[in-house]
């Protein structure tokens, strides 16, 4: 009976524990460890403000103190001047960016749908898109004045041409098979419109409008330090002149906590208005 040879067979080395998973290529981190890093940063940021002041190595004209700026806010905050900056630019911008986003909607979903709408708005778009906003600021104050109508042109000008391109690509994401399957079901062009593209584009539109929101913003602080007499682009323009660096850092960083809640509000709407999209946001 011939002996067996019993040849070794190597055997893979167990994959090595990632000490750092998060640095995997789509590793997600948890809720926890999200917030943490978040606020890690945060704090970060204003401990090395508040060292690089502290001992007056940087002038305060130039960079004020963490706490300066504290005091300056909660001042104008007693005396109810920054409610009311805050009330004016919320207001004009709810109602430009309502606006701008349901003519986007409508146009948008129309021009992805349909050719004729597509050739129609695409290269229009396409061709204003790239004008610059600020060169539209001295007209819009010859067209419509110093008032609320200019500021609400002037958001206008600086969203819509974007989102109508962004919702045309949301559209184009619906898979054509859904579109197919309506057809095989006998179901007319509106139905599927309805019933099937809206529903499918929806969480991409929104993400469009989420997105865009952040570029209104920009655009209403560029309209009311123009021309204007009330919010907070205009505070920050009149700060300016009295060299108020304080007042001008805080109503920076409250432009950021703004932007930062609406946009929050907005991913958390996601989730509850689009549960059945199951992309994570």
């Amino acid at each position: 009976m011939s002996s067996l040879k019993l040849e070794s067979v190597s055997m893979p080395d167990k994959p090595r524990r990632r000490r750092w998973s998060l640095m995997t290529i789509g590793k997600e981190p948890t809720r926890t460890q999200f917030l943490t890093i978040a606020v890690a940063v945060f704090v970060l940021l204003l401990l090395s403000w508040w060292l690089a002041t502290r001992n007056g190595a940087i002038p305060a004209i130039f960079l004020p103190g963490l706490d300066r700026v504290w005091w300056r806010i909660a001042g104008l905050a007693a005396d109810g001047t920054l409610w009311g900056d805050v009330k004016s630019s919320l207001y004009r911008i709810v109602i430009a960016f309502a606006i701008s986003s349901v003519m986007s909607i409508v146009i948008g979903v129309l021009a992805g749908c349909y050719g004729l709408f597509k050739a129609i708005v695409e290269p229009l778009v396409d061709f204003i898109r790239y004008m610059p906003v600020v060169a539209f600021v001295p007209l819009t104050i010859l067209w419509t004045g110093t008032d609320d109508i200019q500021k609400f042109l002037v958001i206008w000008i600086g969203t819509f041409f974007q989102q109508v391109l962004m919702m045309i690509d949301a559209v184009k994401r619906v898979p054509i098979d859904f579109i197919g399957l309506g057809r095989t079901l006998g179901m007319p062009d509106r139905k599927i419109l309805y019933r099937i593209v809206l529903p499918a584009a929806l969480p991409g539109i929104w993400d469009a409008l989420r997105i865009s929101l952040g570029w209104a913003w920009t655009w209403l602080v560029l309209a009311e330090l123009v021309a204007s007499t009330s919010g907070l682009g205009y505070r920050i323009v009149v700060s300016q002149r009295y060299f108020q660096t304080d007042t001008i850092i805080g109503y920076i960083l409250l432009l950021g906590f703004l932007g930062l809640i609406t946009d929050q509000l907005m991913r958390a709407a996601e989730r509850v208005l689009f549960r059945y999209n199951r992309r994570r946001s």
